[in-house]
């Protein structure tokens, strides 16, 4: 195949990519996009220019489909770590999958370029590995993540009941990534835990994931909260990444008589507003603290923001992870696809939960990784397999987060 075939080729896939995201097609823009239109054109020219120098100038005659894949692949992971290319080979993958299948519990996303674990399922064969929020997954087998999208990350961490997932971890505080090893379970998250504390004057709610069953506990647990005693509410939301946007506006609900919950807005999507409603509130009088951290993410940042920004309620911890879109899915003509972020949550302030996350006006940094991080580099001195230990600190967010209630009236 001729060279200049070659360039041809992969300057019109790219090309094709950039007239997608510019709203540039063959039936031609309005007035209004005229600007956008030269722009795109543009960017087309510099595009062609660059794999120019690449076909001509390299080191080595390249591989034009694996340019072609990383050039789409970084044009869509520029934009946010939820949108991604998929190669009709992946898509193809992607289709198939019925879903359902064994997991370690984690919940990943994308940060730095590399899969990032955003939190743990407690009890689950990643827990027990002692792999944290924070930690990068540098690789899955012989897979590097740099080179995957989320799409593709999520189906590679997948598998059938028992089988083995070996990955690459980076810690903190270690400059060599761990092999690790688990075995694949069908993972579910535990039920909501609850406590007392204070006299029984604080109930302490703790869900897992933000899905039907577990704010349904939830809602049970507030019902019932003054036959026990309490008079104020502790909600932990740290390490909470999964569920359902849905749920997370619910959960808000309950605290909520008025205000705005969240909000949901694309270039293509219109404004949708989300508002409290009077008849789906439980307590909206007793006095609130919410617990948030890094692993903090979606569903129930929406639910932390709504509560903070209508000042129902105190945030406590660390800044959240940043994470709240919808995605949509594009056929190309190859066969591949794009799934793409077309709307993103925002808080009731106005603030995009994804660019911005959520931070606490009481920061307190978590202490337990410490001991954590002490007892894996203890039992990686002594090559052995890390074991947790119990912790000898206390939990400084908790006690903080009791200590403003304590103070506060009921």
């Amino acid at each position: 195949m001729p060279k200049s075939f070659k360039i041809t080729i992969l300057a019109i896939s790219v090309a094709f990519v950039v007239c997608l995201f510019m709203g540039v097609n063959t039936r031609g823009v309005s007035a209004a996009g005229d600007t956008a239109q030269q722009d795109a054109y543009k960017q087309i020219n510099v595009y062609g220019e660059v794999l120019q120098h690449i076909q001509s100038d390299y080191v080595v005659d390249p591989n034009i489909p694996q340019v072609t894949d990383g050039a789409l692949r970084g044009l869509l992971e520029s934009l946010d770590a939820d949108s991604s290319y998929l190669s009709p080979t992946d898509y193809k993958t992607y289709k198939e999958d019925k879903g359902g299948k064994a997991q370690v519990g984690i919940n990943v996303s994308k940060r730095f370029g590399y899969a990032t674990v955003v939190s743990v399922v407690p009890g689950s064969p990643a827990d027990k590995a002692n792999l944290t929020d924070g930690d990068i997954i540098e690789a899955i087998g012989t897979q590097d993540t740099r080179d995957l999208s989320l799409a593709m990350i999520h189906l590679l961490l997948e598998g059938a009941p028992g089988s083995p997932l070996e990955i690459s971890v980076i810690r903190p505080r270690q400059a060599t990534p761990d092999k690790v090893t688990l075995n694949r379970v069908v993972v579910s998250e535990p039920p909501v835990s609850d406590t007392l504390y204070e006299n029984a004057t604080i109930l302490y709610l703790k869900p897992y994931i933000l899905d039907k069953e577990h704010v349904n506990e939830v809602e049970s647990k507030l019902k019932g909260m003054n036959k026990a005693g309490a008079k104020k509410v502790l909600l932990d939301l740290r390490d909470v990444s999964a569920g359902e946007d849905a749920e997370a506006e619910r959960l808000a609900n309950f605290f909520l008589s008025t205000g705005t919950i969240t909000t949901l807005e694309g270039q293509t999507v219109p404004k949708q507003v989300v508002s409290a409603e009077a008849s789906k509130a439980i307590n909206t009088t007793a006095p609130l603290v919410v617990l948030v951290n890094r692993g903090t993410a979606g569903p129930a940042e929406i639910a932390a923001a709504a509560i903070a920004d209508d000042g129902r309620g105190e945030l406590v911890g660390e800044r959240t992870f940043g994470e709240g879109s919808v995605q949509k899915t594009f056929n190309l003509p190859d066969g591949g696809a794009i799934i793409l972020s077309v709307a993103k949550y925002a808080a009731p302030d106005g603030k995009k939960i994804e660019d911005d996350a959520v931070t606490p006006k009481t920061l307190v940094a978590s202490n337990l990784l410490d001991d954590q991080e002490d007892n894996e580099a203890a039992a990686a001195n002594a090559k052995t397999p890390a074991v947790k230990k119990p912790s000898t600190q206390t939990d400084d967010q908790l006690s903080k987060a009791l200590e403003m209630l304590k103070a506060k009236a009921a």
